[in-house]
């Protein structure tokens, strides 16, 4: 299949034009992040970032501890990498400052910025929401400590350093990223994203290496399954495959010391795929959605960027016709 003919396929979950009112037009891209080396996924600066969730058995609840990853570490890290590119293949500068983004900024449009001097704000259309691990805390957590820094071959008794604690590397937190009411070129923009970005967390420039496996593209007029379900669901898969969902059974999948990456990828996609079946949600087959990944190559990726940035200046300019000095805000909610 060609990509126009993808790009048709998929038109009820886009628009033509951006818009200014909500219009039930939804592209969602399931993703199954796995991190490849040590990260930091913490809010107080020290304790990673769990919570304490329950997963039904067939015997009964099993209450396990999953590594969080607040959609702040994952809208955070994508958005720099997406004025990193459009900085390099359109030459368009812009800043993480919320307050002095360009507007005239393709990744501002689509992910949102506060009032500059236009005075108009925009709401992101991209949304993300918190992933879970798989796995429990237990056996992904690791807690490293070091002595206070010196050169001296002697020296007397220090006291032990702790540092913030570290995710291990093959944590895996299956999640959904949402377009709503863009453009194709601004899917291909978020897949360039999803595809190009490597690093989550704190540290990136030491840690936090993150590989974003695409496993499925779907459009429609609603949205689809939380992230929290799809990683308790897979566990309850991935123990079913191993002679049923028994509290031992689903225990030993969420303090196994691995998972198998291609496995649980298929159990996530099929729970996405099975729990849709009742929604207003339609798939690409594997063999398009492996078509329009491939497409988002460098040209193309060019190309895109810059009808984008037309169409932004378009909706910009119009919804910024108003009397001098009122405020007004343009969200595309």
């Amino acid at each position: 299949m060609s990509i126009e003919d993808i790009k048709a396929k998929i038109k009820p979950g886009l628009v033509e034009n951006l818009i200014n009112e909500p219009s039930a037009h939804y592209i969602h891209i399931l993703l199954l992040r796995e991190l490849q080396s040590s990260a930091i996924f913490t809010t107080n600066g020290q304790d990673a970032d769990i919570t304490t969730v329950g997963i039904s058995a067939a015997d009964g609840l099993v209450e396990y501890s999953p590594v969080m990853m607040f959609k702040r570490k994952q809208t955070g890290s994508d958005r720099r990498k997406g004025k990193e590119l459009q900085r390099n293949l359109i030459q368009i500068e812009d800043t993480m400052d919320v307050n002095k983004m360009n507007q005239e900024s393709p990744e501002s449009i689509l992910y949102g910025s506060a009032a500059g001097d236009e005075a108009i704000s925009v709401t992101s259309r991209v949304m993300y929401d918190t992933a879970y691990s798989i796995r429990d805390s237990s056996v992904l957590v690791e807690e490293k400590f070091q002595n206070a820094p010196g050169d001296a071959f002697a020296k007397g008794a220090t006291t032990a350093i702790r540092e913030p604690d570290f995710i291990m590397p093959g944590t895996l937190f299956p999640c959904v990223v949402t377009l709503r009411d863009a453009i194709f070129e601004e899917l291909i923009f978020v897949l360039a994203v999803t595809k190009m970005n490597k690093r989550y967390g704190a540290a990136t420039s030491r840690i936090g290496r993150m590989e974003n496996h695409i496993l499925g593209i779907y459009f429609g007029i609603e949205e689809g399954p939380a992230n929290l379900y799809l990683s308790q669901d897979a566990a309850r898969r991935l123990a079913a495959s191993n002679a049923g969902v028994s509290s031992e059974n689903l225990n030993k999948v969420l303090h196994s010391s691995v998972l198998d990456i291609k496995k649980t990828g298929q159990m996530v996609k099929e729970s996405f795929d099975d729990e849709i079946k009742t929604l207003n949600i339609k798939a690409l087959t594997d063999a398009e959605t492996v078509e329009l990944v491939g497409f988002v190559k460098e040209d193309n990726m060019k190309e895109a960027l810059k009808i984008q940035k037309e169409k932004a200046k378009e909706f910009f300019d119009r919804v910024n016709e108003k009397p001098k000095g009122k405020k007004k805000a343009a969200k595309n909610e």
